[in-house]
């Protein structure tokens, strides 16, 4: 793994905005697959000891993936994307939303817009994620996203690893 690769974590919470860029020294295909594909996701997106279980995914504009982030013990926090827009290997845009077991969201929730882009056998990521509300942004940096979010891409560079 390289420990050079771009990492940018910018909140700004005047716009109720975080901006993430990630560099990942993998091809742009093995990257938009680890980001859209179920079984890969599951794979990487929990931060260990946590383990993440889609329900179901549709990744398609208009389809909805289903999924939890489960604790140690065994606590089942949930949440709903439903796909906006997709422009294969570039762009995908979703709604994000904390839910109950039944697939009830629990707004507000945030718009999630996915650039990738391939320089040099590099792929880079940009995410920018709006909240509906600041209270809500302010929830996801109080839980920890900054953290959780570091160590899911530290378990994505793994996998990336281990498939190249």
């Amino acid at each position: 793994m390289e420990n050079n690769l771009l990492f940018d974590f910018i909140v700004d919470k005047e716009a109720k905005t975080i901006i993430i860029k990630r560099e990942f020294a993998a091809e742009l295909s093995l990257v938009w697959d680890a980001f859209t594909t179920a079984e890969l996701l599951d794979q990487w997106v929990a931060p260990k000891p946590w383990t993440a279980r889609t329900k179901y995914m549709n990744f398609k504009e208009g389809g909805k993936r289903f999924y939890a982030m489960v604790s140690p013990d065994g606590q089942e926090f949930w949440a709903i994307q439903e796909f906006s827009a997709i422009k294969p290997k570039t762009n995908f845009k979703m709604f994000n939303a904390f839910a109950d077991e039944n697939e009830n969201p629990q707004l507000p929730g945030s718009d999630w817009d996915y650039v990738f882009t391939e320089l040099e056998g590099k792929t880079n990521v940009c995410i920018t994620i709006f909240n509906e509300s600041r209270e809500r942004m302010e929830k996801m940096i109080e839980m920890g996203f900054k953290e959780g979010f570091t160590a899911s891409i530290d378990n994505l560079e793994t996998l990336l690893e281990s498939l190249k």
